[in-house]
């Protein structure tokens, strides 16, 4: 698992050209080579091809989780090796909290009571012991996972009654790795906007905000967000085309990593696009998503993606910091867009005529609305200057640099929204047959068969134009940039992460999670969650969790079921 050089991150390795050139060719095969939407059999790589995991499994240090499902993977991984746990304790303890608050957060649509109670006997009565790196740890995985002999339906009428016969190749990691499937979580439908039904109802509420319709759970993988938010399940699994892993690790104060297209296998994953879709964790802490990402990580023969990438390295041993020292475990270079940490402007006075005009009695009030949003942005702000001088007395370097030539038009919706037939294709014979299949969904799969070839073909060139840019220009200067939005590096495949920085203050609908974005060279993975758990080791935003439904006033008549319509799953898309 070495990166052939000890001491040092993958980042110092790559070859960038070399990342550039399989990004073209990347691009080409998805033009030219259609892509199996269910496969009738799994790939000829067996989830064994995994890298293996350093003998010495990570220590979780002191423990302060009250009952068992407050516990982090590492926490309970090591307490169930040393045996003062038991896997169906822990179990049992997610089970009860799901059964009492689910019906609250509807984070899940199936859940595996009986199924996981008996994984977790056998973990106990497994020869040796429990000494998998997962023993006995529950997961929620997204719907979109294959899982033997379970519905994968990506919430979705397509997939009402699909059953795969064998495992997605990350999650058969995990499986023999000692995890315990929990139950499948809510998403948008075939992963397009945050968790509804196929008809457009919302399902999934934000763990922290649990009866207001107006804080969003994040994007697609927002029903495992609020799983691992509300302590239902230690950590889960989700997939990334345009924010769906960093976006609902934002909005529930998790720590989640978009890494690199093709380090995590998407074989058994149902697609969306041949050339933008990731699979990673959402976790509680840095040191959760790399002992997931370590495992999930690595070649897969059936998914061509995954193959002839630089070794994976111990991304474990990147969270833990230099001997006897609490700084960052390489020197890291920190670029800084213009504007990041600029302060907002205030919205404009309001006359006595703008005031009337507003509607009597509205919820809230436009000026309300923009003083609200204008509040919040400074708290964003001032969040993102604690958290960046936090770096900076870690060891951190802040370097402003500037944006690369026609960065917003190649970063843009026109171009980003190339991805549309990519996903069209995909789902072709289903688009002929019938359309309905596709619910409240439909609107971008019909943007994707009506974009001009043309389009398309220019889209692809810009993003390779846009790859070399941020190759060249922005990390000729830096290590790692912040981010304010996912889609530039979704876009090239470069890797991400997200993790908690800040709370805005307590309202009747609770406090909102503040977190921060980096984006990193390819690879980088672990260089950033060396960057994450560096700053978890300075602070405890990461340890803060939502307080219980019964905390809320509850509406009048139970949460309001709101809906999305098509306009809205077009600005939602991924």
């Amino acid at each position: 698992m070495s990166n052939g050089l000890p001491g040092l991150p993958t980042d110092a390795t790559v070859d960038r050209r070399a990342f550039l050139e399989r990004m073209t060719a990347l691009t080409a095969t998805a033009a030219l080579t259609p892509v199996a939407l269910v496969s009738s059999r799994p790939g000829p790589a067996a989830a064994g091809d995994t890298p293996a995991l350093r003998s010495e499994l990570p220590k979780a240090g002191m423990i302060q989780a009250t009952e068992p499902a407050d516990l982090t993977v590492v926490e309970a991984a090591q307490l169930i090796r040393e045996r003062d746990l038991s896997a169906e304790e822990l179990v049992q303890s997610c089970l009860d909290r799901i059964d009492r608050w689910d019906g609250d957060y509807r984070a899940f649509n199936l859940v595996l009571d009986e199924e996981a109670l008996a994984s977790a006997r056998r973990t106990a009565a497994a020869p040796g012991g429990a000494r998998t790196p997962l023993a006995g740890v529950p997961l929620a995985i997204k719907d979109n996972f294959y899982t033997a002999g379970v519905p994968t339906t990506a919430n979705s009428y397509l997939f009402e009654d699909f059953v795969p016969a064998f495992d997605a190749t990350a999650w058969a990691r995990l499986r023999d790795a000692g995890a315990i499937l929990l139950g499948k979580t809510q998403m948008g439908p075939l992963a397009t906007t945050a968790a509804t039904t196929p008809d457009g109802e919302r399902t999934t509420v934000n763990a922290w905000s649990p009866f207001d319709d107006d804080v969003s759970p994040g994007g697609s993988s927002s029903g495992t967000a609020t799983s691992v938010a509300a302590r239902m399940a230690a950590c889960g699994t989700g997939t990334q085309t345009g924010g769906s892993i960093t976006n609902p690790s934002n909005a529930q104060g998790l720590t989640g990593i978009k890494p690199t297209m093709g380090r995590v296998s998407l074989q058994g994953i149902l697609p969306l696009t041949y050339t933008r879709d990731h699979v990673g964790p959402l976790a509680r802490d840095a040191r959760d998503a790399a002992l997931m990402l370590q495992i999930m990580a690595g070649p897969d023969a059936a998914d061509p993606r995954s193959l002839g990438l630089p070794p994976v390295p111990d991304y474990v041993a990147a969270t833990e910091p230099p001997r006897g020292s609490r700084e960052l475990r390489w020197p890291t270079r920190i670029g800084v867009w213009p504007g990041y940490l600029d302060d907002p402007t205030p919205p404009p006075a309001r006359d006595r005529e703008q005031q009337q005009g507003d509607r009597v009695g509205s919820t809230p009030p436009r000026a309300e609305r923009g003083q609200e949003a204008f509040a919040r942005r400074q708290v964003e702000v001032e969040a993102r200057r604690e958290m960046l001088t936090t770096l900076e007395a870690m060891g951190a370097e802040l370097i402003e640099i500037d944006e690369p030539s026609h960065w917003s038009t190649l970063t843009g919706w026109p171009f980003n929204n190339v991805r549309l037939p990519e996903r069209s294709e995909i789902f072709l014979e289903h688009l002929r047959r019938d359309v309905r299949g596709f619910g409240v969904s439909l609107s971008p799969w019909i943007n994707g068969l009506l974009l001009p070839g043309a389009e398309y073909v220019r889209g692809q060139r810009a993003r390779l134009v846009l790859l070399k840019s941020i190759l060249d220009d922005v990390f000729s200067r830096c290590d790692v940039v912040v981010q304010t939005a996912p889609f530039p590096f979704d876009m090239v495949g470069l890797p991400l992460i997200a993790f908690p920085i800040g709370f805005e203050a307590a309202s009747t609908a609770g406090p909102r999670p503040i977190g921060a974005l980096f984006g990193g060279l390819p690879y980088a993975e672990d260089r950033l969650l060396a960057l994450a758990a560096g700053y978890q080791r300075a602070t405890d935003w990461h340890r803060r969790q939502p307080a219980e439904p019964d905390s809320f006033e509850r509406p009048p008549s139970g949460r309001r079921r709101s809906r999305i319509d098509a306009m809205d799953v077009m600005e939602l898309a991924e």
